[in-house]
């Protein structure tokens, strides 16, 4: 299909941050993007992702809330009050229950909390960042690695130079979108306001919370590539997973992301390309009774799209063809993209409108005669 343009804006979403995702995940849509490739140091926004396997370990049946984890020496004087770093202050041979020390986790930004559940579940922070890495895999987090659940320096030497943990903007936003969809039971827990442990009362540690209307989770980090973070904002039934990093402090880390979310709201309006059942194209048919067979989509194509404008956005139909006959109706057969300067921005898949037979033996052979002479177009 050829490419159609789309609405554009005539004024854009701009940043600050050198490195900027944002996402629409109800819509499907990445609306902007800056380097979002670009590997960063998450530094303790790798938390985000231990608590995502610790969420996949308790769906999995492997630990429940109440499953009790004892604190080692290890995880006390690395994560703990000896440590001088964040901390709920496990004491040392005490068991804790999982949710616990979940909370410990997304409300203290405990380090001590993300070392007790990691050796509680594989027996070591090493073996723990192997089943990060699974899931890491697993969302299509191409451009991450992850070396302890901390994201403090490496495995034998938090406050070492040696090697650190990485990821990007989109992968950060992937795994975002995996817990609002897969564990949204859970989600509550990065936004409760405070938490008392050791008769110890602390309030929330994520900075960015209470900082951004209806901002209700993610994480924060600093590492040596600066300042980061991961938010998750609805407004009016409409949520934006956003991610910036490398900034050089917490006040520009916050302007950042206040630019990225706010511009969701400022720049962006869901636009209908597509109603539900509607004929986007026609897809080529290889043996059969007819030479093509209309595309229509699955369901409603809703699209955030610039306020305004007329430039930059266009449509692409991708499917694997020619489709071989016999073609029934309903069959999925690619999908529809749109593209902005940065690459796909939507996708949305297609299915077949109508039913091709399989033709006669003079009929296949003239398709074939086709097929290898001319090639389809």
């Amino acid at each position: 299909m050829a490419a159609a343009l789309l609405p554009a804006a005539a004024e854009t979403l701009g940043t600050r941050a050198p490195v900027a995702f944002l996402y629409a995940p109800g819509t499907s849509t990445s609306l902007y993007l800056k380097d979002a490739d670009k590997a960063f140091e998450p530094g303790s926004l790798v938390k985000v992702m231990t608590a995502a396997a610790v969420f996949e370990a308790l769906s999995g049946g492997e630990v429940t809330p109440e499953t009790t984890c004892k604190v080692s020496e290890h995880a006390w004087r690395t994560g703990g009050a000896p440590s001088r770093r964040a901390t709920m202050f496990a004491a040392i041979k005490s068991e804790i229950p999982v949710m616990d020390l979940l909370r410990g986790l997304l409300i203290h930004n405990a380090n001590d909390a993300a070392i007790v559940l990691a050796e509680c579940l594989d027996g070591s922070e090493e073996a723990f960042a192997g089943r990060m890495n699974t899931l890491a895999a697993s969302l299509g987090m191409n451009g991450s690695h992850f070396v302890n659940p901390t994201g403090y320096g490496t495995l034998e030497n938090p406050d070492s130079k040696g090697e650190a943990s990485r990821t990007t903007a989109r992968d950060m936003a992937k795994l975002g979108q995996f817990i609002l969809e897969k564990h949204w039971d859970y989600y509550p827990l990065f936004s409760e306001p405070e938490f008392t442990w050791n008769n110890i009362y602390q309030r929330n540690k994520n900075p960015l919370l209470g900082e951004i209307r209806e901002l209700d989770g993610m994480g924060a980090g600093q590492a040596a590539s600066g300042f980061s973070g991961l938010a998750s904002v609805e407004r009016n039934g409409r949520r934006v997973i956003a991610v910036v990093a490398g900034l050089s402090d917490e006040k520009t880390r916050l302007a950042a992301m206040k630019e990225v979310v706010e511009g969701a709201w400022d720049y962006f309006a869901v636009e209908r390309i597509f109603a539900k059942g509607e004929t986007v194209t026609e897809a080529k048919v290889f043996g059969g009774t007819a030479s093509t067979v209309p595309l229509r989509t699955v369901s409603d194509v809703d699209v955030l799209l610039p306020r305004g404008g007329t430039l930059d956005y266009r449509l692409r139909v991708v499917y694997s063809g020619p489709l071989k006959a016999p073609v029934r109706m309903g069959t999925p057969s690619g999908e529809i993209q749109v593209l902005g300067n940065d690459g796909i921005v939507y996708r949305a898949p297609l299915e077949t409108a109508g039913e091709v037979d399989e033709g006669s033996l003079e009929e296949r052979a003239l398709g074939a005669v086709s097929y290898y002479l001319f090639g389809w177009f």
